[in-house]
């Protein structure tokens, strides 16, 4: 599977915030909304800190693909919900890496928090 360039990596390393495009699960409208976006060099990953229940997640869940706007790079991307625990830890070390202690990350054994459940990789489409 072919993953995002390096400059896309590295772009989506410096932003702060970018925005994706969902589409209606119910409408098929196009939906644009700004996520905070992380990497571990090789993947991207973008979750909802408020979880699942956003309309956002829910039209990656049922669609399951979107449009990432970055700064130099627009693309349409498929999203992978990640739903092993061990998985979505592992990426909520890397939110927290770019965004602060602020970022909940629950412990082995513990329930995943709202926005591990709502974390998603994207893979080019």
């Amino acid at each position: 599977m072919r993953g995002f360039s390096e400059d896309v990596l590295v772009q989506a390393g410096k932003q702060r915030e970018v925005e994706i495009t969902t589409f209606g699960r119910k409408t098929g409208q196009e939906h644009r909304v700004v996520v905070w976006i992380s990497t571990d060099g090789m993947r991207l990953f973008v979750r909802s800190g408020a979880g699942p229940d956003r309309d956002w997640p829910k039209n990656l869940l049922a669609g399951g693909t979107g449009i990432l706007h970055l700064k130099g790079y627009e693309g349409r991307g498929r999203a992978r919900h990640i739903e092993d625990p061990n998985e979505a830890r592992e990426v909520s070390g890397y939110v927290r890496a770019k965004y602060g202690e602020g970022v909940k990350r629950s412990a082995e054994g513990e329930p995943l928090t709202p926005g591990e459940q709502a974390t998603f990789e994207l893979v080019p489409a």
